[in-house]
């Protein structure tokens, strides 16, 4: 894992806290690791590796989303 300290918007912030919330996932980390994850999806989808695209519907489905 990558640590990194950044800065964002308070509104970033709050969109955060709710994915987190809704999600039930442990921390903000996971929150953006699942922003991403999504984002990933929609635009990169077809570029990306077939194992990786089980891999990360077996994530969502372990974290209930």
């Amino acid at each position: 894992m990558v640590k990194a300290i950044i800065e964002i918007s308070q509104h970033t912030n709050q969109i955060l806290n709710i994915v987190k919330a809704q999600y039930g996932l442990k921390d903000k980390s996971e929150a953006i690791e699942a922003v991403v994850k999504l984002f990933e999806e929609e635009l990169l989808g077809i570029q990306l590796r077939p194992g990786y695209l089980s891999k990360v519907g077996q994530s969502r489905r372990d974290k209930g989303m």
